[in-house]
């Protein structure tokens, strides 16, 4: 039997914090199911993943416009070419121009939805589109709530994470505990109480920061008026390649997300899976999915949101060099067990084939 052809709408393409994306889009097409990626508007151009490039010729950027423009001018591209679905990856306008390809071209609409995609989309829209939907796939429970909430019944399909690139290694231990976060520096990661966090933390600590983002100098302001600067290091944007020589040099990788002011929240972060494929305990809060990382031995510290002292006291704990190595074990062990990368995209191609078969 003919493997399905699946054109695949994304947003912003390339972009360094969605790999799970290109880790779903590299399956597809290595499983010869993807007849092309349209992105809905340009990506970022600097520091690009290597899969992303790897993706490239097959992306097609649709000309800016409303949803039906980008959906006709996709469709124009489309025929003559044997397209057995059309896949939006994200609920709001990829999932808009996705089912008016769909529509258009008379095949199956299928959807993958994240976190603040989701948000981005009012009910009466959602519900309508998830309706519409063949398949809807949900990458973790916290979203999937929101897809049951407008009565719809999708299909959960974690992302997975390279067990083989993020794991386990040994590296000289010095008496300053060594902090590591990675993220955009936006309001829902909950960076600025991790700084305020520091500042209570009564045993020697460095925080490295990885990433970029609107907050960088309000961050750094903060970090001076805290009395912590030299304690913070900003590292800015690294590439995927770049992360696990990061993670292997940290004692402990704090994930402090919140809801923002606006609603956003974190769904299970990459950093989550990738910190703990490496071995390394985390303290992270009680927000969105990350509490669904903590079902079996505790792979380190759950702590409640907005609570710097919470997340201060959580440190402490890591000082004690058997503490790291249990919860360390722990981590490395759930999510081999559970977030896979090889089972992971094998289960998104699997079920979107069995979709449209």
């Amino acid at each position: 039997m003919m493997r399905p052809r699946i054109a695949v709408v994304v947003s912003g393409f390339p972009r360094r914090s969605e790999t799970f994306a290109l880790h779903e889009l590299a399956a597809l097409a290595e499983r010869d199911m993807l007849a092309g990626i349209f992105a809905t508007r340009p990506g970022e151009t600097e520091t690009c993943q290597p899969q992303a490039v790897a993706l490239l010729p097959r992306v097609t950027w649709l000309p800016a416009g409303s949803a039906e423009d980008q959906a006709q001018a996709m469709a124009d591209a489309l025929r003559g070419t044997r397209v057995d679905g059309v896949h939006g990856y994200f609920a709001h306008r990829p999932g808009a121009v996705a089912r008016a390809v769909a529509d258009q071209l008379g095949v199956p609409f299928t959807m993958s939805v994240h976190a603040r995609d989701v948000r981005k989309v009012r009910d009466v829209i959602l519900a309508e589109r998830v309706r519409r939907a063949r398949l809807v796939l949900a990458c973790n429970m916290d979203v999937a709530r929101d897809i049951r909430r407008v009565d719809g019944n999708p299909l959960l399909v974690p992302h997975g994470v390279d067990l083989d690139r993020f794991h386990p290694a040994t590296t000289v231990r010095g008496k300053t505990l060594q902090v590591l976060a990675v993220g955009r520096l936006v309001e829902k990661k909950g960076f600025a109480d991790l700084i305020d966090a520091l500042a209570l933390v009564c045993i020697p600590v460095e925080l490295t920061i990885v990433g970029d983002g609107p907050l960088r100098s309000a961050l750094a302001a903060q970090c001076r008026a805290r009395g912590v600067e030299d304690r913070v290091h900003f590292r800015g944007v690294l590439t995927h390649d770049a992360l696990p020589a990061v993670y292997a040099r940290a004692d402990v990788v704090a994930i402090p997300s919140v809801i923002d002011a606006a609603g956003d929240r974190d769904g299970l972060p990459n950093v989550l899976l990738e910190a703990m494929a490496s071995g390394r305990p985390v303290v992270a809060t009680r927000v969105g999915a990350i509490p669904s990382a903590f079902t079996g031995p505790a792979p380190g510290v759950l702590v409640d949101p907005h609570r710097p002292d919470r997340l201060a006291a959580g440190i402490a704990t890591m000082t004690d060099p058997e503490q790291r190595y249990r919860s360390g074990r722990n981590a490395r062990r759930h999510v081999a067990k559970h977030y896979g990368l090889e089972q992971m995209t094998a289960q998104f191609c699997d079920t979107l084939e069995a979709a449209l078969v």
